[in-house]
């Protein structure tokens, strides 16, 4: 289930405590149909990945194991969130949330690494086998060719990290400039932690109640500054941002012009995420200064967002390519039975012929030439079987009737069936 299919109480009533997937893992494991599993929980989703010969004898375990879990924690039926994928379905599904198709927000990057996570938990749990570890390993590399190939993540979707590329565009680095945070409640905090990552080393946080000012600016290891003393020191400031819910314009267009020509006109990006409007409109209009307010951003975020949908239609293409991609190699592995088996066959003539040769004609060798006749028909026998052996790898269909004559042919001309 994820955030379309089950709202969020039902998503937490089968959450697995990262602490204890470890545990859930080998009840997993448990259910005779499962032969290999991974768990994924996280805010958004939680999934069950399983190898099974039976896909819908798994699909069952696997909603009995489910509800097993939502006992536990007393919650509603889960009947109606549960979505089951078989077959090529599951693949594309898994490729899809690793590429971040499936997410809230396309293109975020997060989910990538919590797959490779819960993949690596359940890899040293013991119940990730060959089936799995392709699989995830595949989905890893699909991930990562949508994010080369297309735009999905290039652009940015919130308003913060909106408001954080525009400043970018205009002062080409971020760490070496001063910024003012005007306001330390939710958004302020946000901005913050945007701010943070970007590189700002140097923050200014003031807020009418001193008290939050410092406790946010400590987290973020920037300088309090009282609410009244913050016109002062904004000549210091190229990046000034105001987020609070204040009824009137904090800074009007005359109180900027004075901190420019203190500034010696420098420039100065101001971003206005206030619930009501913290900066004079009319700033926009003074040379270097740079105003954008909630409207402006919300608009590229829009705009942003159309273009990431745009990305995901290639990005479709590409999921689907690996769809197939990975669908021929599971048919690949219907064959492996008969290649094991001609390989047998032929490494068993060879060893028959050199006991033969060697008891007889070759009988006064020495270890070394014996070891020398060895390595010799083993060559030939890998070289003669190595064309064979691919095709049947690389075009084994078990619905292709060419391939089953091939494999038939084998079977009928080797003896294969007997062994």
């Amino acid at each position: 289930m994820n955030h379309r299919s089950a709202p969020i109480e039902v998503r937490e009533s089968v959450a697995f405590e990262e602490a204890y997937v470890n545990d859930a893992l080998t009840r997993l494991r448990s259910y005779p149909t499962i032969e290999e599993g991974v768990i994924l929980s996280t805010c958004n989703r939680v999934e069950v990945v399983a190898a099974a010969s039976d896909g819908r004898l798994a699909s069952t375990a696997i909603k009995s194991f489910l509800a097993d879990q939502k006992a536990r924690r007393h919650a509603g039926d889960l009947d109606e969130h549960v979505y089951t994928y078989l077959g090529p379905d599951a693949v594309r599904h898994l490729f899809r949330v690793a590429a971040s198709l499936d997410s809230m927000v396309v293109g975020e990057p997060q989910i990538l690494g919590q797959l490779k996570e819960y993949y690596d938990v359940a890899q040293k749990a013991g119940t990730v086998g060959t089936l799995l570890h392709r699989l995830f390993h595949r989905s890893f590399s699909v991930a990562k060719r949508v994010r080369t190939e297309t735009g999905i993540a290039s652009r940015a979707v919130s308003v913060s990290s909106v408001a954080l590329d525009l400043a970018r565009r205009i002062f080409d680095r971020l760490d070496d400039k001063a910024v003012m945070l005007i306001g330390a409640g939710k958004m302020g905090d946000l901005m913050a932690r945007q701010l943070q990552n970007n590189g700002v080393q140097n923050l200014m946080v003031t807020n009418r109640t001193f008290e939050r000012a410092v406790e946010l600016a400590e987290r973020m290891r920037g300088n309090p500054i009282r609410f009244e003393d913050f016109p002062r020191y904004l000549k210091m400031a190229d990046l000034v941002i105001g987020c609070t819910g204040a009824p009137d314009v904090l800074l009007d267009v005359h109180a900027v012009e004075r901190v420019l020509k203190e500034r010696k006109y420098k420039a100065m990006f101001f971003i206005d995420i206030g619930d009501r409007r913290n900066f004079d409109s009319r700033i926009n209009d003074l040379d270097n200064v740079y105003l954008y307010n909630i409207d402006d951003l919300k608009t590229v975020s829009e705009e942003n967002l159309q273009e990431r949908a745009n990305e995901a239609q290639k990005a479709e293409g590409i999921v689907l390519e690996e769809v197939q991609s990975f669908g021929r190699w599971i048919e690949s592995l219907e064959q492996v039975p008969t290649i094991t088996a001609l390989r047998q066959r032929f490494d068993d003539i060879r060893r028959g012929e050199i006991e033969k040769s060697l008891a007889g004609s070759l009988k006064g060798l020495s270890e070394e030439q014996k070891k020398a006749v060895e390595d010799m028909t083993a060559a030939m026998i890998n070289k003669m079987l190595h064309g064979p052996t691919a095709h049947l790898k690389n075009n084994g269909r078990s619905d292709d009737d060419e391939s089953l004559l091939y494999v038939a042919a084998l079977k009928k001309l080797f003896n294969l069936e007997e062994k």
